[in-house]
């Protein structure tokens, strides 16, 4: 029954439930033009929330302790793409501002805040599960294991600036190495990826909090500083890399959008209609992981993101993965630009790390949700 089916919303539901009464060629008609303007309510959001991102991005450039222009930060960035910038040191220290200082944190908000989300997107689909996020895996986990490891005891795998990140990027890929080993002898089932999840987790876990007590108070400070998660520390030498895996991630997980519908209806479903089930989360899995590891390596651990987001689009246009997919991504952005902003803004000059921001106003916002929106995309 259409009423059952959790990948129609509810408009749609009512629409198709009022065409089959009947109702006359007039009653038809405007069954037809709600839907449209259901149809189009979804690329209208999408619009309204990359125009958001464009405004947070530009008032981003504008927080400092130099005073620069709102438009001026736009005309700066414009400049400098063009080659064209100025000779003067007034011009030359705009530019230095907005291009190597501030410019480089709203470009890793605007990548992390996608990537996160889509994670999410994809981790709920394949697990059928609300409360499945980019860490289900164990990927914050190993991650954090990684480094631990890195600062405490010096053991990396790169001897140079991007040795935390390096070392954070190959152990957060353990875990899912394991689940996938667990899997492949006991089934891709969502219940078996989501406990050999939770296992690992808590195994990386107990093994961080060992290395923490050899750690000086040095360490414990760095420790702490990468595990809260921020944004703002990175520069341009490290976005191609995070850039390159979200577009390859986000696209991946979109072309796969139509099966990840399939998926959500049921396995029986999707097997009817041909879909390898098994290989199919596996695969995703396996995006998901290298995605999220690329992002938490360099981000730590910003919690929540990919939780909230694809909840706030299902809201509002449903679990269509198709649309859900680049939605959630946009604003993913939205959440984690307006979480630097305000971070910045709160308590300045002190600066509130992202990922404190995110885990201490997600989890009420994740709490209103629960109470205002029924369960039935999910039972």
């Amino acid at each position: 029954m259409i009423e059952d089916d959790p990948l129609i919303g509810n408009v749609v539901k009512r629409s198709v439930l009022e065409w089959a009464k009947g109702g006359g060629a007039e009653g038809r008609e405007e069954v037809l033009e709600r839907y449209h303007r259901f149809y189009k309510r979804k690329w209208l959001l999408l619009a309204a929330l990359v125009l958001v991102v464009m405004v947070l991005s530009g008032y981003a450039l504008t927080i400092g302790d130099y005073h620069i222009g709102f438009l001026d930060c736009f005309e700066a960035v414009w400049i400098h793409i063009r080659g064209e910038v100025g000779t003067t040191p007034q011009e030359r220290l705009v530019d230095y501002v907005i291009w190597e200082l501030r410019l480089p944190t709203v470009v890793v908000g605007i990548i992390a805040g996608a990537a996160l989300s889509v994670c999410g997107v994809a981790m709920q689909s394949i697990l059928k599960n609300p409360l499945a996020d980019p860490y289900t895996t164990g990927v914050s986990s190993g991650a954090g294991f990684g480094a631990t490891l890195a600062i405490v005891a010096g053991a990396t795998i790169a001897d140079s600036e991007y040795a935390i990140v390096a070392n954070a990027f190959l152990f957060s890929l353990i875990p899912t190495a394991v689940i996938m080993l667990i899997t492949k002898l006991r089934g891709a089932s969502p219940t078996t990826m989501i406990m050999a999840g939770v296992a690992v987790m808590y195994v990386f876990n107990a093994a961080s909090t060992l290395m923490k007590l050899w750690g000086d108070p040095n360490s414990l400070a760095a420790i702490l500083e990468w595990q809260v998660g921020s944004i703002g520390g990175i520069r341009w030498s490290g976005i191609p890399l995070m850039f390159v895996a979200t577009v390859a991630g986000v696209a991946a997980i979109q072309l796969l959008s139509r099966k990840l519908n399939v998926l959500s209806a049921g396995d029986d479903g999707a097997k009817a209609l041909g879909i390898d089930v098994n290989r199919l989360r596996m695969a995703i899995m396996l995006v998901v992981a290298l995605l999220a590891a690329t992002i938490v390596s360099f981000t730590g651990l910003i919690g929540f993101v990919g939780l909230i987001a694809p909840h706030m689009v299902r809201i509002i246009i449903g679990a269509d993965n198709r649309y859900l997919v680049p939605i959630s991504a946009v604003l993913g952005a939205v959440i984690l630009l307006a979480a630097e902003i305000a971070g910045k803004v709160l308590l300045s000059p002190a600066v509130i790390p992202v990922g404190v921001l995110t885990s201490f106003l997600g989890g009420p916002v994740f709490l209103w949700l629960l109470l205002r929106r029924n369960s039935e995309v999910w039972e």
